[in-house]
């Protein structure tokens, strides 16, 4: 028992520092990704080193989540490739330790991880995000720090195009100024040249001080004229030389925060409990307004009217009578007309016509514009619940992408077993990009309406949940899914470049070889490749070879009697003959496993109804040309090793020929 805390202990001090060390790097990966994409909101503001350091941690709170189950891949995948990379792994397994058991304690970490990711979902993550966005939108509404710039008109003053040819910039003065004051309209625009000028901002930063010097104005006294029929007058202008004069612009530079009330109120400023209780309510109000529509919408239509009409007409006599009786007189009846629309519309007149186009288009325009507004309003209705919807359900996922990382990167390092930072930063990247293409789709499919939200946020962890446990199933049996090796022999068997045969001279011969009952068999061995090759051609006839169930016993046979004749024949004690031997080929690798142990029917039912059997069966035509030319090399190499045992036996019966 203390044997097993002790390994314990030891795998848990192999993981952390790697898992904190891995974190560390994610979160700092995220949050440039992050600086990257609203860089643009900070950079030229003026803003302070608190209210950027206060930004950056906000931001580094809510990438957590994002960091999270990267970091506990990139770690669980760096710890068992070492362990596996350092072999001991291998001892643990062989001291009778189960995969299983080693990760327990990891296990029980990474559950800890994931309930702890869930309450920084549900209670943290709510505040940063109303803080985190309330920040970036008070930095987007503040106004850009004044950097006027030689050479070219400088817009980001309300109101005002300023241009300066050149600036000095030891004393601030700007020179040759030109300045297009629009902040009355564009009809009424000022234009001042100035020789030169300073730019100050008031002591509560909420003006702009225009000083210019050695300059004039220009600018309309009279109102333009609205009305182009009339015959054009001259406007009247202004002009103003001056040696000094100020100007005042509104310019607000301070950094105001925004109320964070009303991020409070959306959904990202919301728990769990909070979230379910707007949903609830967001859905009744949805409900109503849908019924409201549906009420207004057949109120308003034909189908009541022609409704109410037939219930009328179907009405028993009796009871339209009792209906329709006034006091002491008879029962009314009345007439149901059948209307000829296209009749009453080609009485009228031309003018008439045209009256009745315009009306019914008119009415069906106000009807589109009606509709388009309620459809409008149900829509933002629905968005809202969607994305309450899909915020609920993201408290949960990104707990479970935890602990479904760390069954795809445990298993997965102990198969490679490959350590470092190389292959399993390469994986760990390929995987996550992988999940977060996936995971983002799923949120867009659910954000839009196209699927239910708990459709589209689980989407990634349904993909990928198969394969953490296939795996982890692959890992306990120690299976050789991920090694190179394996699929470079099955390539290389696949296209017919395998490996040649390796016969080496035995230091002990206990049987020698019988080369008189050997030849015979060679002999027919030869003969039988030399039909093979005549009887069978590079193409078969594709229900036939269906019919056989890809299965082709002569060749079967031919390969069987080889290697007896070779494992016989490998006892001999001549080089020459063993080396000889070496040019058999390995016949393997050929029979379609597809339909190895299916009946011929079966067989020729995959063929003929699946569109799969095409695919094999040329790929079964290729290697058919593979086979053919191992046959001929086992005919041609079965004919040399007969030349070659008469010839020991010539020396044999013959020692003067030796000598």
């Amino acid at each position: 028992m203390l044997r097993i805390k002790r390994l314990y202990t030891f795998i848990l001090q192999t993981f952390l520092p790697l898992f904190l060390m891995t974190f560390g790097i994610c979160l700092f990966i995220v949050l440039m990704q992050f600086l990257w994409r609203y860089i643009d909101d900070m950079v030229g503001k003026g803003l302070g080193i608190p209210v950027l350091a206060e930004m950056f941690i906000y931001a580094a709170l809510f990438l957590v989540p994002m960091a999270l189950p990267l970091a506990v891949l990139l770690a669980s995948l760096m710890t068992f490739g070492n362990l596996g990379e350092r072999l001991e792994l291998l001892a643990m397994k062989s001291a009778g330790v189960s995969l299983i058991r080693i990760m327990r304690p990891l296990i029980v970490t990474l559950v800890l991880v994931s309930v702890g990711a869930f309450f920084y979902q549900n209670n943290v993550m709510p505040i940063v995000q109303v803080k985190l966005y309330t920040l970036l939108y008070s930095m987007r509404q503040k106004s850009p720090e004044l950097d006027i710039p030689e050479g070219t008109f400088y817009k980001d003053i309300p109101g005002f195009n300023v241009y300066v040819k050149e600036k000095d910039h030891h004393t601030g003065l700007l020179k040759d100024m030109m300045i297009y004051d629009y902040s009355e309209g564009f009809n009424n625009a000022r234009v001042i040249i100035a020789d030169s000028g300073r730019l100050k901002t008031s002591a509560d930063k909420l003006f702009l001080i225009l000083s210019l010097y050695n300059g004039e104005s220009f600018e309309n006294v009279g109102k333009s004229q609205a009305n182009t029929n009339q015959v054009r007058q001259a406007v009247p202008y202004r002009r103003e030389s001056f040696s000094s004069k100020d100007i005042l612009i509104e310019f607000d530079a301070n950094f105001n925060r925004t109320d964070e009330s009303f991020m409070q109120n959306q959904y990202m400023g919301k728990n769990l409990h909070d979230l379910q209780t707007s949903i609830d309510s967001m859905s009744v109000r949805l409900d109503s307004i849908k019924d409201m529509n549906a009420r207004s919408i057949y109120d308003a239509s034909y189908v009541r009217t022609f409704k109410e009409r037939k219930a009328q007409a179907d009405r028993s006599p009796e009871q339209a009578g009792e209906r329709m009786t006034l006091p002491e007189e008879k029962p009314i009846s009345v007439p149901t007309v059948a209307l000829n629309f296209d009749s009453l519309y080609e009485a009228q007149t031309t003018s008439g016509k045209a009256a009745l186009l315009g009306r019914a288009k008119s009415s069906l325009e106000n009807i589109r514009a009606d509709y388009y507004f309620r459809a409008a309003t149900v829509g933002d209705e629905a968005y809202k619940v969607r994305r309450h919807l899909t915020e609920w359900h993201k408290k949960f996922t990104v707990a479970f992408a935890c602990l479904m990382f760390f069954f795809i990167g445990a298993p997965l390092g102990a198969i490679i077993r490959k350590g470092g930072l190389g292959v399993p930063v390469v994986i760990s990247v390929i995987l996550f990009i992988f999940y977060y293409i996936i995971d983002n789709m799923g949120f867009k499919m659910a954000r839009d309406g196209v699927w239910d939200a708990w459709e589209g946020m689980w989407l990634s962890s349904v993909i990928l949940t198969p394969m953490g446990i296939f795996l982890t199933y692959k890992a306990v049996k120690d299976s050789v899914i991920l090694n190179a090796d394996t699929y470079i022999n099955a390539l290389k068997n696949l296209i017919g470049k395998r490996e040649g045969r390796k016969v080496e001279r035995k230091e002990v011969i206990i049987y020698t070889p019988d080369y008189d009952a050997i030849l015979p068999r060679l002999e027919r061995l030869e003969r039988e490749s030399a039909d093979y090759i005549a009887s069978h051609k590079r193409w078969v006839n594709y229900l036939a070879y269906w019919r056989q169930g890809g299965k082709d016993h002569s060749a079967e046979r031919l390969a069987s009697d080889m290697e007896t004749l070779i494992e016989e024949l490998g006892n001999s004690d001549q080089n020459l003959l063993l080396n000889k031997l070496m040019d058999y080929p390995i016949i393997a690798g050929y029979a379609n496993k597809l339909s190895k142990h299916m009946s011929p029917k079966v067989s020729l039912a995959i063929g003929i109804c699946l569109p799969i059997g095409i695919p094999i069966y040329l790929l079964a035509t290729y290697q058919r040309k593979l086979l053919r030319h191992d046959i001929m090399m086992v005919q041609k190499t079965s004919k040399e090793l007969i030349n070659m045992i008469y010839s020991l036996h010539l020396l044999k019966n013959n020692p003067d020929i030796n000598n």
